[in-house]
């Protein structure tokens, strides 16, 4: 302490001396070095005077920090704003000159909506013989629905897009009744069982049957799979097999779904879709940067053979038609006795709904009076509810089944 005193006093000293050289009696300046060394010193001793607080306006202070978790399962839903070039279809056949009906995009080759639609049916079990499936990305719409044992198939609508495979092919479903009669399509498909075979053969599209006889159809030869999971669709093929038959003519709609490029209002953030099959597993999560969901299912990425390429949709949709269990039909027998009944999925009238489009979810109402009619959809004020341009998968769920959907923002 006395050495911080000696150090200070040298220091006034040096001040009042003003750098002349030292007087009789006077203590004499330390060198320059030595001076430095002493006011660092002699500051460090010193405590800084805090300044006079200014008052600020409280409005130009910036916002407090919040510390919160950050929300990784859910990209952030893009804006969009309507503009002169922004896109919006109303639900008739006038909308769409030069559009696909079933996407709303627009076609480069409007030859490629004068073919007939051809709706495939895709197995999806089990996984390790069945995926990943060929062409799904191809598909305008794709119609996954329960099988017996709570497994999942799909119906394809292929219309504007010619993919190079399509595959594997499995039999129909009593679901298939509908599907060609919604979208005036073709159906193909690898056999089904006697009850289902008969109605397919006495409905009103009978002579529209693709079955694996027709050319187009192929085995890929794969001796380790078991060989009803070899049969596979050359697309092109099989549309020359159409058009062979004279049946390769454009398809009359009876209904058709709007279209908006923008995303209607009130909706809720929707980042993931969980539907649960029971024994099988979908997952949907919306990717801001291509705007569309992509697929899982059973917890791995869903792909397209075709290309390697994750599944994507730009609408999910979520439906709990009637599912009722055919007394007359059998789709499985184990020694001589039936195990699984054929399954009636009631896909006419209306009920309620769910379509992901954007990363949120809306409620609706979908709608099929007519045979010939398609799935349309309503909001709350019963105007037309639009789709996003793009393509389309309808998840059909049992609704008897416990908590089968979940969304997280």
């Amino acid at each position: 302490m006395f050495r911080k005193y000696t150090l200070l006093l040298t220091l006034i000293l040096l001040t009042a001396c003003g750098g002349r050289a030292a007087q009789p009696g006077e203590i004499p300046p330390p060198p320059t070095s030595a001076l430095a060394t002493a006011q660092a010193e002699v500051a460090a001793t010193i405590s800084p005077v805090p300044p006079t607080p200014t008052m600020a306006v409280a409005a130009t202070l910036p916002p407090p920090a919040v510390l919160s978790p950050q929300v990784t399962d859910a990209p952030p839903t893009p804006e969009i704003t309507a503009t002169p070039d922004t896109v919006t279809l109303a639900p008739d056949a006038v909308a769409f000159a030069g559009r696909n009906p079933l996407t709303g995009e627009e076609e480069a080759d409007p030859a490629d909506l004068q073919r007939r639609p051809i709706a495939v049916k895709i197995a999806n079990a089990p996984a390790d013989y069945t995926r990943p499936q060929a062409g799904l990305n191809d598909a305008d719409i794709i119609f996954e629905h329960w099988t017996e044992g709570a497994v999942t198939r799909f119906t394809a609508i292929f219309y504007d897009t010619i993919p190079p495979n399509v595959g594997p092919v499995r039999s129909a479903r009593l679901i298939d009744l509908e599907l060609p009669a919604m979208y005036d399509a073709m159906l193909a498909f690898s056999g089904a069982s006697v009850g289902v075979n008969q109605k397919l053969n006495a409905s009103d599209f009978g002579d529209r049957l693709l079955r694996a006889a027709d050319p187009g159809f192929y085995r890929t030869g794969d001796t380790t799979k078991p060989f009803e999971h070899t049969l596979y669709i050359r697309m092109d093929q099989l549309w020359e097999t159409v058009a062979a038959k004279g049946l390769n003519t454009p398809p009359t709609f009876g209904t058709y779904n709007a279209f908006s490029e923008v995303p209607p209002a009130g909706g809720a953030p929707a980042g993931t879709v969980f539907i649960d099959y029971k024994t099988e597993k979908v997952e949907w999560r919306w990717d801001a940067a291509i705007g569309k969901y992509r697929r899982w299912m059973d917890f791995e990425e869903h792909l397209d053979a075709n290309t390697e390429e994750q599944v994507t949709a730009a609408n999910v949709i979520f439906l709990t038609p009637y599912h009722v269990n055919d007394a007359n039909i059998c789709e499985q027998i184990n020694n001589g006795v039936c195990a699984a009944l054929s399954i009636e999925i009631q896909l006419w009238g209306s009920g309620p709904a769910v379509v992901f489009r954007d990363g949120q979810q809306f409620d609706v109402t979908w709608h099929r009076e007519g045979r010939n009619d398609m799935l349309t959809f309503t909001d709350a004020a019963g105007a037309p509810f639009p789709l996003q341009i793009g393509n389309t998968w309808v998840q059909l769920v049992p609704g008897y089944l416990p908590n089968p959907l979940a969304v997280t923002p």
